[in-house]
């Protein structure tokens, strides 16, 4: 029987979900972070993905401000990961455009040359970032792996066109850049590509998975930064997803985690001896010699990115309050940097720029889903060395307006999160 507090809560949520839609189900669902970029020379400036838009700060994680999808023009597809380059250029492969600011976020151009097909994954060489590739995979049309070497004005190709090939990821050794890896699937299976020369020739190293009953979505994740040997990947097969480790430049992975989830990002040490992976749930940390285990937080959503010595994870602000924190203990403890409910309003941007035009229409709807308290006005933003605004109050139920999408939302995650299944370490 379902307890009175609960079944109380639940019968004022239904009543209220009947009088009025919650607006975060015009954004894809649940509102949560999914990646975080810092810009090379600049710490101040950072650039968080979300499933609805983007977050910007220009004064290191203090204030935040939104950037709605509907000034970006990229739609309910989601970027892996924004490059907010030292140039000041914010570049993104959305998994269907290229698209990229000159002007810190506030007018965004789609690139005419992948307009018929799907950019899948970008990839900057860290130490020119005029070095550009991208991966393209959209079902049946001409697909390669392609090149820039202006910094993405221009590209061309480094394998021939092939309809009947999609490729998911490519990814660059930090010890050897000359060393590139492609991840793909053609009519004859998944396979992984690996270039000793940055690309001019190339060598197709097929990944059957036999171990596994009709293996899908095999994508290379990351890199060691010490040895071009070692990097990891990901495959599903029959309902879980392995984090796949190989130390022969590809030629055999073997399997460290299965989970009854999908992994969405994985990062390294700066030793290349901790590895971390994130899913929708839980971000796991593997150390050499050790099982990959669950942290304790983040839970309900996490991301992984490394930053010199300083690991940043996504959170979800509907179970511990922070969207965005970080460790410097390899995720045993976390730092809050902020949570959905201190975002100050919509991106401040010049009069007739796209997000200027688009997004504060929508910041006050969005608002009242994130239960956030910022406005529009070009000072509502924490000043340097201020603090976010206090997080909702917790316990019981409230009937407030602005209280009850983010209590439907929160019990809803609870509620699905109950039926999973917990995974297994190897």
């Amino acid at each position: 029987m379902m307890k009175p507090s609960l079944a109380s809560c639940w019968t004022l949520l239904v009543a209220l979900l009947a009088l009025r839609a919650a607006p975060a189900l015009a954004h894809a669902g649940l509102p949560e972070t999914s990646n975080v970029t810092v810009r090379p020379g600049n710490e101040n400036d950072m650039l968080v993905g979300a499933t609805f838009g983007a977050l910007i700060s220009r004064d290191k994680g203090q204030s935040w401000r939104w950037i709605c999808p509907e000034g970006m023009s990229i739609g309910a597809w989601r970027p892996e990961r924004y490059h907010w380059l030292a140039s000041g250029e914010i570049i993104a492969a959305t998994g269907n455009a290229l698209v990229s600011s000159k002007d810190n976020g506030c007018t965004w151009n789609t690139h005419p040359f992948f307009k018929e097909t799907w950019a899948t994954s970008l990839t900057v060489y860290p130490a020119d970032e005029r070095l550009m590739y991208i991966t393209t995979g959209k079902p049946y049309v001409p697909n390669s792996i392609f090149r820039s070497e202006d910094g993405g004005e221009t590209w061309k190709e480094l394998v021939p066109l092939n309809s009947d090939t999609r490729y998911s990821t490519l990814r660059i050794a930090p010890s050897n850049p000359q060393r590139l890896y492609v991840s793909g699937q053609d009519l004859s299976g998944l396979f992984l590509m690996r270039s000793d020369n940055a690309g001019a020739t190339w060598t197709r190293l097929p990944q059957p998975f036999s171990q596994f009953q009709s293996p899908y979505d095999f994508v290379v994740m990351v890199v060691s930064p010490l040895s071009a040997d070692v990097l990891w990947a990901k495959v599903s097969a029959q309902g879980n997803s392995y984090f796949l480790k190989s130390t022969d430049g590809g030629a055999t992975f073997v399997s460290q985690l299965d989970v009854p989830d999908v992994f969405t990002g994985a990062e390294t040490s700066a030793d290349g001896r901790t590895a971390w992976v994130s899913t929708p749930s839980n971000m796991y940390r593997g150390r050499d010699g050790e099982a990959f285990s669950a942290l304790a937080l983040p839970n309900g959503n996490a991301c992984a990115t490394r930053v010199g010595n300083v690991l940043y994870g996504c959170g979800s602000s509907w179970l511990h309050e922070w969207a965005l924190a970080s460790s410097t203990d390899e995720g045993t403890t976390w730092q809050p940097i902020f949570g959905l409910t201190g975002i100050q309003g919509a991106h401040v941007c010049a009069e007739g720029t796209p997000i200027q035009q688009a997004c504060p229409s929508r910041w006050p709807q969005m608002a009242a889903t994130l239960n956030a308290t910022g406005s529009n006005t070009p000072d509502a933003g924490v000043p340097d060395g201020g603090t976010p605004p206090p997080p909702p109050p917790k316990g019981g139920c409230s009937a407030s307006a602005g209280l009850a999408p983010s209590a439907l939302l929160l019990l809803a995650l609870a509620l699905s999160r109950s039926s999973r299944r917990q995974p297994r370490s190897l």
